[in-house]
């Protein structure tokens, strides 16, 4: 995919798709095969924003996974990579500060967010251009590790407008993409969160098709988990036996007597996995604390 975020990503046309395999290559840092980092809402800007934290506690996150004794098996980096509305200078501030990821050969996958500019983000990142569209207009993946498939969805409706939407397309490609791929448990990955399962208050911003959304996933037992992030917030909650998790942004928070910056790591296991947050502000309460989820049979 255009920058080459991952020296060690090897695409095979499948289904219209680049299917984003992690494996170990001879010779390179080991990998911990069963660990995955995620992260959101990082809202990078090329122009010094007023907030000079965002750069920096993305360039803590990032110190933070090159620094780790194995490198992850995957960063996710879900939506809102821009600071507003999608500039050319956001993606290359964004692109030279997660740099250090792709120096030290770990692989690194986007998702899109509102604040995203689909067609500027490709100019500027050429590398994460597939050679091929799976649905028009929208970037989406899917990355195999060995505990689960990871699947990448766009939820970027409209820049600069707070609800997302998946549409008919999409979810008929993620249909087919997840019936060819049932044979390790499926995390789906989008930058908004549904409508349902959480807190009514966040529902305004969420995904419009979240209700056919989950038809798809309730359907397919391989389905354990959505994550988003959007929220700028922190919440583990639970749909027709589907796990939500909404994880902390790297960027900023609208409550900081509610909330805080971080990211998540998780390991997974072949019958769940468990989520740590990590905050910038290393006495919050979040710091350190780890949520282990079981998934449904």
């Amino acid at each position: 995919m255009p920058i080459h975020l991952t020296s060690r990503r090897h695409f095979i046309a499948q289904m219209g798709i680049a299917t984003a395999l992690v494996s170990q290559e001879a010779g390179a840092a080991e990998v911990d095969e069963d660990l995955i980092a995620i992260l959101n809402d990082t809202h990078v800007g090329g122009k010094h924003p007023a907030n000079a934290s965002i750069p920096t506690h993305l360039r803590e996150t990032v110190a933070y996974l090159v620094g780790l004794p194995k490198r992850p098996a995957a960063v996710i980096i879900n939506g809102d990579l821009a600071l507003n509305n999608g500039q050319p200078d956001d993606y290359t501030h964004f692109a030279k500060l997660i740099l250090p990821l792709r120096e030290a050969g770990i692989p690194v996958h986007l998702t899109m967010g509102n604040h995203d500019d689909r067609e500027v983000f490709y100019e500027v990142l050429k590398g994460e251009k597939p050679a091929s569209t799976a649905v028009a207009a929208k970037h989406v993946g899917v990355v195999q590790t060995a505990r689960a498939n990871l699947f990448l969805l766009d939820s970027l409706k409209a820049r600069m407008v707070a609800q997302g939407l998946l549409g008919q397309e999409q979810r008929d490609w993620l249909e087919k993409v997840l019936d060819a791929h049932a044979d390790k448990p499926a995390l789906i990955f989008a930058h908004h969160n549904p409508r349902l399962g959480g807190e009514e208050k966040h529902f305004p911003g969420g995904l419009e098709d979240s209700e056919a959304l989950w038809e798809v996933l309730a359907a397919r037992p391989q389905v354990k988990a959505y994550i988003h992030g959007h929220i700028h917030h922190r919440n583990y909650f639970e749909h027709r036996g589907i796990h939500i998790l909404n994880t902390p942004a790297t960027s900023f928070v609208a409550n900081p007597k509610e909330s805080t910056t971080g990211w998540t790591m998780a390991r997974l296991s072949a019958t769940g996995g468990s989520f740590t947050t990590h905050t910038h502000l290393a006495e919050h309460e979040w710091n350190g604390v780890k949520v282990d989820l079981q998934w449904r049979a």
